[in-house]
């Protein structure tokens, strides 16, 4: 599972309003039938409009400085695994939203009026997606790009041989174009992999757009305090501030497992992420403490996200800090990713 949490844009080109981003959330509903399309939901619909989920984001903004994020994006991608414990993706996904944001509210340490915040006072709207495509920045995308360069330069001078500006054969030139293409390290369905290609397989996830304000549109509630969870004095006054994302993406996991009957292997596990960060040499050493069969998952959840398990040690012996330097570029691109889940 891999969880982001970010501010709205502001500045430059980007709008005051959520209209853009509600726009780019509408991009998989393009050309196909109403009864196939997904829909603005939230705690307590269904099916909304874009306009409506515009009108009301756009509408709760009481006292918001224009330099002040109006929303905030949350973005939540089961990892493969994950998404095949589930039988109808969109269904068990609307069902997963609805519960983890009520893990969402209880990592706020706020209080409405002298109450905890609760599902109640927030406003939200959330959308599944069910496609992904590669980025620039993706693993496969960038391993391929040297061969994709030397593919343009040989078009390229195809182009320049067939004006007349440049001597060479061309059936030279592609026939090194086809064994570039084949040679590419990363492909799908048998082509080269590049930026903007559909990726294969089960792709769904979640997109959240929350109000910076409650619901009554009088209380700033933003989950990008820098504040964890603290009490301080205001003006002689005890106030409670923060979010505590640790809380939140921890609780988010286990609702999953505990909704889905989802049993976490360590290695994709949140603790995993948050061992590895602090004390990479205890992550090694409780993979290695795992039972076989435990290992062995771990081990393949690792060689799926592209983990060089050669370099993986076998033993205590092997956890020097030389092998785990070298572990660790890889594991941060996986996690970076949420290839592995973590």
């Amino acid at each position: 599972m891999y969880f982001s949490i970010s501010a709205q844009s502001l500045g430059g080109h980007f709008s005051q309003s959520v209209s853009d981003f509600v726009a780019y959330l509408e991009k998989e509903n393009q050309g196909i039938a109403l009864e196939e399309r997904e829909y603005f939901f939230n705690q307590y619909g269904d099916a909304y409009s874009t306009q409506q989920v515009i009108k009301d984001i756009d509408s709760n903004t009481a006292k918001l400085k224009k330099n002040e994020p109006k929303f905030y994006s949350i973005i939540v991608s089961p990892s493969k695994r994950e998404l095949k414990q589930l039988q109808n993706s969109s269904k068990a996904l609307k069902r997963y939203t609805r519960e983890l944001m009520k893990d969402y509210v209880t990592a706020f340490n706020r209080e409405i009026n002298g109450n905890p915040v609760t599902i109640n006072d927030i406003k939200y709207y959330a959308k599944i997606e069910h496609t992904r495509h590669f980025k620039g920045t993706d693993k496969q995308v960038m391993e391929n790009q040297p061969f994709a360069s030397k593919i343009l330069k040989l078009k390229q001078d195809i182009r320049k041989i067939e004006r007349g500006t440049l001597e060479g054969s061309i059936k030279k030139h592609k026939r090194t174009i086809a064994k570039l293409e084949h040679s590419a390290p990363h492909r799908q369905n048998g082509k080269r992999i590049v930026q903007g290609m559909r990726k294969d397989g089960n792709q769904s996830h979640i997109h959240i757009i929350v109000s910076r304000k409650d619901a009554s549109n009088s209380v700033s509630l933003s989950p990008g305090s820098k504040y964890k969870a603290s009490d301080v004095m205001i003006d002689g006054k005890l106030v409670k501030r923060g979010f505590d994302r640790d809380s939140f993406f921890s609780k988010a996991e286990q609702t999953f497992d505990k909704t889905f009957a989802y049993k976490r292997n360590y290695a994709e596990s949140y603790v995993a992420k948050k061992d590895f960060i602090k004390n990479p040499k205890f992550y090694f050493s409780t993979l290695l403490g795992l039972p076989t069969h435990e290992r062995a998952l771990a081990f393949k959840i690792l060689g799926k996200a592209g983990v060089p398990l050669a370099s993986i040690p076998t033993n205590q012996v092997q956890l020097a800090l030389k092998t785990i330097r070298i572990l660790k570029r890889g594991i941060d691109i996986a996690i970076k990713s949420g290839s592995i889940g973590i």
